[in-house]
């Protein structure tokens, strides 16, 4: 009986037989550390950023292992008059602003109610974005969750998020002392954060929202300005990373999904799982057989929650 004990199986033939001459060998199993910078720079009542919405989930869920998403307050609107006013977009004055925001919401699906502007208007977009940094200083993950809540109650159920009473509501939901944190971010500390973050945008060359700079160790990068549809910014990131084969992770059961977001809308399904409007209702009630949700609609699209 031979009493070698250098032997092996071979995996390809399935033939087993002595391994050979070769000595012990080093090896390394660690994944390449291909991580850049990602910064969202936006603004809480910016119309094209909510529009984004849907892609930029899409593209952290499947993506985000490859970056570090850092969410930058732009200061689109500190008040009205001095001057202020976006003529590009025919913008003088608060009232001009519910034209422009229904046809993006027209336009892109995602819900914009916008009559706010005619009788309750933003007066700034300061005081949800110092609101914002407050949380973001104490849980990065819950001032995101913030951001969104506040873009649903502005946009698609028409509250004012530049009021105490609302912003003290939208932060006592999230499990927070919403009267503590809205004084926290009404003293000069408050101020004070937001505008590093305006310092950090200027830094950035951004003027306009939203604007998503991605930069590499060396510190170069891609500068992607406006709402763009999902594969534009895997582009940009495979650009970044010179590199065309990431690995883009597949995308979360709409149950935990929607067990996280605690509401979506149907375009927010459509691009996250790439089907067509009229697919929607059929793809929610096959995912969400064991989940109780409820469906429901605001100015023409259906939108999802979980069953309370």
């Amino acid at each position: 009986m031979n009493n070698n004990n250098n032997m092996v199986c071979d995996l390809e033939t399935g033939v087993c037989g002595v391994a050979g001459d070769e000595q012990m060998e080093v090896i390394d199993l660690t994944k390449p550390n291909k991580k850049i910078d990602l910064y969202y720079v936006t603004d809480p009542i910016c119309s094209h950023c909510w529009a984004l919405e849907p892609v930029l989930r899409r593209f952290v869920s499947q993506y985000g292992e490859y970056f570090n998403f850092q969410t930058v307050m732009g200061g689109m609107l500190e008040k009205w008059g001095d001057g202020f006013a976006d003529a590009a977009n025919g913008i003088a004055g608060p009232s001009d602003v519910a034209g422009h925001w229904r046809e993006v919401g027209e336009y892109t699906r995602m819900p914009i109610d916008g009559s706010l502007w005619y009788d309750n208007p933003v007066h700034s977009s300061y005081p949800p974005s110092r609101v914002y940094k407050v949380i973001q200083q104490q849980n990065e993950a819950l001032a995101n969750v913030f951001l969104r809540r506040a873009r649903e109650a502005v946009f698609a159920f028409n509250e004012n998020i530049a009021d105490k009473d609302v912003l003290i509501k939208l932060v006592n939901e999230l499990g927070l002392d919403g009267k503590k944190v809205v004084e926290q971010a009404d003293e000069p500390s408050g101020q004070k954060v937001l505008n590093e973050d305006f310092g950090l945008a200027a830094s950035l060359g951004v003027r306009g929202f939203p604007t998503i700079i991605m930069v590499n160790e060396e510190k170069k990068g891609v500068k992607i300005v406006g709402g763009r549809p999902f594969d534009y910014y895997v582009a940009g990131l495979k650009q970044v990373l010179n590199d065309e084969d990431l690995n883009a992770k597949d995308q979360p059961a709409l149950s935990a999904l929607l067990k996280e977001e605690e509401l979506l809308f149907s375009k927010e399904i459509e691009v996250m799982y790439d089907i067509e409007k009229n697919d929607v209702a059929a793809f929610v009630e096959k995912e969400l057989a064991a989940t109780p949700y409820e469906t429901k609609e605001i100015l023409g699209e259906n939108y999802f929650v979980l069953s309370k």
